[in-house]
């Protein structure tokens, strides 16, 4: 549990920045554009991989706190030892999307990307580094699942 806390406290952190560059860049692209007259040509595309990024860590974050949106109509019916035989189920079932979609397939379109060399056109930063947040949200919320169970949460 104490490295789950440590994970947690990183990643809040982490969105908390993440979140304030983006605040940032916004207001700078809005005074360049308003105040200055002559828009700043990268904002634009820094602001939408933060929110790429923020959103997809964001996503592993309340993942691990269980505060996901979810139905609860078929768990609210049983009793508390089938309540917890569903959560495992679900959990594993959440456990290999993540490895497949997020793990695999978000590691096989880093590779791509870096292979290809593509970079942003603004930023001239390479792509796999934007796409490297998938694989990486894949495995924090495999993380979390199997404490889950584990834990029996």
């Amino acid at each position: 549990m104490q490295l789950r806390k440590k994970i947690d406290r990183i990643l809040g952190r982490t969105l908390a920045i993440i979140m304030s560059i983006m605040v940032i860049n916004v207001l700078w692209q809005v005074f360049t554009r308003f105040i200055v007259g002559s828009p700043s040509s990268f904002t634009d595309e820094l602001a939408r991989y933060l929110m790429i990024w923020v959103g997809v860590l964001g996503a592993a974050y309340i993942s691990g706190k269980n505060m996901h949106v979810a139905i609860d109509l078929i768990p609210k019916k049983l009793n508390q030892k089938k309540q917890a035989k569903l959560k495992a189920f679900v959990n594993a079932i959440i456990i290999l999307f993540c490895f497949f979609a997020l793990v695999v397939g978000g590691s096989r379109l880093v590779y791509i990307t870096y292979t290809l060399q593509q970079h942003s056109p603004a930023l001239q930063i390479p792509l796999a580094l934007v796409y490297l947040v998938i694989p990486i949200s894949g495995l924090l919320i495999i993380f979390y699942k199997v404490s889950d169970i584990l834990n029996k949460k």
